[in-house]
């Protein structure tokens, strides 16, 4: 089995081997592209993003700059946005639902290192999935951890770092993010 077979199973895999590296530089040389277009670019900028992920929409929009380690594990939803310097770490799958907010200087992250320093230091790591549900909004500065569920119609507040999953239709703020509000639906 290769390291991007294990990495897409969810098991242990070293990273730093050749097939993965040349993935995220051939996802690099796509970003490279994209964050230097003109921003009156847009059809071109989508063009790249729906030819780099996993699945994507006809109608979306992601502010330049953005980042990724992959794409292809990135599953967009229809009418999602993200905002200026959204970062994923998409070694695992991230599903953004329908109709999602993502503010500013978000972070989502799926990789999980080994906590032993010889396993972390021969590149060992994991990956996690995170869901976000149709209907989110997440508050700019926003950190979501790798294995997070965020329900369907659910807020975070802003600088928030999401360790566990979140309910649906909550507001839930803080480090580590906590649910504070029912929402109502």
């Amino acid at each position: 089995m290769t390291e991007k077979e294990k990495m897409l199973r969810g098991d242990w895999y070293v990273s730093l081997g050749e097939e993965l590296f040349n993935e995220r530089q051939h996802a690099n040389e796509i970003l490279f592209e994209y964050n230097s277009l003109h921003p009156k670019e847009v059809e071109k900028r989508m063009e790249l993003l729906r030819g780099l992920f996993g699945e994507s929409p006809e109608e979306f929009f992601i502010e330049q700059p953005f980042k990724c380690a992959y794409g292809y594990n990135i599953h967009w939803g229809e009418k999602s946005f993200a905002n200026y310097n959204c970062t994923i770490i998409d070694s695992g799958r991230v599903t953004i639902g329908k109709n999602v907010m993502i503010g500013p200087n978000v972070n989502i992250f799926t990789a999980n290192h080994a906590l032993a320093i010889k396993d972390r230091m021969a590149g060992l790591e994991y990956a996690d999935p995170v869901d976000i549900g149709d209907g989110v909004w997440i508050g700019g500065g926003t950190t979501i951890n790798p294995g997070v569920k965020i329900g369907k119609n659910s807020v975070i507040g802003s600088g928030s770092v999401v360790t566990k999953s979140i309910p649906e239709n909550v507001l839930a703020v803080g480090n580590p993010c906590r649910v504070i509000k029912k929402l109502d639906k």
